[in-house]
């Protein structure tokens, strides 16, 4: 079996001596291949595009490679790149669109919303053999997505200050008016409908504006997971990639087998849930999507584990994706390595933090630099995996 995957990533774009965003964006991208590198609404943020992949590991490499590569662009001009559904230092920041109709037409029509969207996520695309099956996929899939949500969190802080949830980003990401939950469908061709319907009615301009938490790729042959925080870690990105490989595998043997869709078009408990996996990331509890109940976090996503490890087997991810689920739930996840980090030191170590991960080192105190100016520029630290406790024997090989 060989389902292959791709992952699209975010980065915010910081001043290494303040540690706040700036908007850069264009003079980043000047310094890599646009085939890989893109813009985004905002000048603070680029956006990565990964290779298309069947192997984790490759998946892995893929995006190690990826973030040395844009960290060497962003160092060179004083600059350092975060992988976070916020930045925890951007006070008093104004929006800095990117050029072009599209971005100036949303900055124009969702005022504010546009303004302060100022987040980044991660996607992940999984192949399905067409858009039926996609569409299907999407509902029977949407009941598990909130712990996806929960592994990926990390977003606690908002303009200086500690939010209280694990993902502000998700609070943020949910203004809009095609966010959270997708729909039920019985066909592409319904899909398609209902979207061509929020266009006409001037809700969203184009199918691009379909913020569900999960969705059809508009232009792949993919099912597009959208409802996840940017990943410091990029090894919690290849779990989550993995993770949901599976549940999209696991959902269309269902669906094949004549199984019902698990969701029943009963999205307020789903928004619920979701809200629930901002709130608490994996340090409170989550909502059961088999008994709608809470849960502890770690019951809650060793259930989905066990649920998933025959896919997981027959994709030979089941020995990666079991020790990087271990070693996420020993060590919490993104959000609370961030506020402990917080209140050990400062916000500014926080942030110093963040850049080391993305880079893939585990040490970025202040106090382990010498001087802001010493902060490593070159990527040491991702020449070789280094994705955590009793996982990086399993990624490297």
């Amino acid at each position: 079996m060989s389902i292959r995957i791709g992952v699209e990533e975010e980065f915010h774009i910081l001043e290494v001596e303040s540690g706040l965003l700036v908007p850069r964006a264009d003079p980043v991208l000047r310094r890599l291949p646009r085939r890989t590198f893109t813009t985004e609404l905002h000048q603070t943020t680029v956006e990565s595009n990964s290779e298309v992949h069947t192997s984790l590991h490759d998946l892995y490499a893929d995006l190690a490679r990826t973030r040395r590569r844009l960290d060497a662009a962003a160092s060179s001009l004083g600059l350092a790149v975060v992988a976070a559904g916020t930045a925890p230092l951007a006070p008093g920041v104004s929006a800095h669109p990117t050029a072009g109709a599209r971005y100036r037409h949303m900055i124009e029509e969702y005022g504010k919303v546009a303004d302060e969207q100022l987040i980044c996520s991660s996607q992940v695309h999984v192949d399905v053999p067409d858009r039926d099956m996609a569409v299907r996929v999407m509902c029977a899939v949407s009941p598990w997505l909130p712990v996806l949500l929960a592994m990926s969190a990390s977003s606690p802080f908002w303009q200086g200050s500690d939010t209280g949830y694990a993902s502000w980003r998700t609070l943020l990401w949910q203004r809009w008016p095609t966010a959270g939950p997708a729909g039920c469908f019985a066909s592409a061709a319904e899909y398609d409908a209902v979207v061509r319907d929020l266009v006409r009615a001037g809700i969203i301009s184009d199918a691009g504006m379909i913020y569900y938490d999960v969705r059809p790729s508009a232009h792949l042959p993919t099912l597009e997971l959208r409802i996840c925080d940017a990943c410091p870690r990029a090894e919690t990105l290849v779990l989550i990639a993995g993770l949901f490989r599976a549940l999209v595998t696991e959902a269309r043997g269902r669906l094949r087998a004549g199984g019902a869709r698990t969701c029943d078009g009963r999205h307020e408990w789903l928004r619920g849930a979701a809200w629930r996996a901002a709130r608490s990331g994996l340090e409170g509890t989550l909502v059961d999507p088999e008994t709608h109940q809470e849960a502890p976090a770690p019951q809650v996503v060793r259930k989905l584990l066990t649920r998933l490890r025959p896919a997981l087997e027959a994709h030979g991810d089941w020995q990666t994706v079991s020790a990087l689920t271990e070693a996420a739930l020993a060590d919490g996840s993104a959000a609370r390595r961030m506020r402990r980090t917080a209140q050990e030191e400062d916000l500014l170590a926080c942030v110093d933090m963040l850049i080391a991960e993305t880079r893939g080192e585990r040490t970025g105190r202040r106090s382990a630099s010498v001087g802001r100016k010493n902060v490593p520029s070159s990527g040491a630290g991702m020449a070789g995996p280094s994705v955590g406790p009793g996982a990086p024997e399993v990624i490297s090989r």
